[in-house]
């Protein structure tokens, strides 16, 4: 079951690069996820505030419409990466290896980089409304999803 869950906080982390880490910060901050040292440092004071502070400015810059797109190499790879930071999280708290956990994080990242694109676009053609609201729903998802991933264990 932790590796599950080491895919699907990828696929949160495929929607919003910074959110799945900032859950996955707090959740160790405050006991959810019992880590160890290397990674139980996502954990400290600094790393939560930081993942914070760059979650929320993620979700504001997500709605210009100058932001570069995620499916571009600096996301998509930003997505891999916390995508296999927070899947190695939770699949070592889940007592599963961070290895694995590392790997099904990443693809996770990569399926929701390119699912999440292409759903959004289908919505707001589906929908014929502002991308903005499908954008925040992606908000909500993402954040919702992260932290019930992170409590589960």
């Amino acid at each position: 079951m932790p590796l599950l869950f080491a895919f699907l906080i990828g696929i949160f982390a495929g929607l919003r690069s910074l959110t799945a880490p900032a859950a996955t910060a707090w959740a160790a901050h405050l006991g959810w996820l019992k880590l160890e040292r290397p990674l139980s440092l996502i954990g400290s004071v600094p790393a939560v505030a930081a993942f914070t502070l760059f979650a929320v400015v993620e979700l504001v810059m997500d709605k210009l419409p100058n932001t570069g797109a995620r499916t571009a190499p600096p996301g998509l790879i930003a997505r891999i990466v916390m995508g296999g930071l927070t899947g190695a999280c939770v699949a070592v708290a889940g007592g599963a290896g961070a290895a694995l956990g590392a790997v099904l994080g990443a693809v996770g990242g990569v399926v929701g980089c390119f699912g999440g694109y292409h759903l959004r676009r289908r919505l707001v053609s589906a929908l014929g409304c502002p991308d903005i609201y499908i954008a925040l729903l992606e908000d909500l998802v993402a954040i919702g999803g992260s932290l019930w991933a992170v409590s589960r264990f």
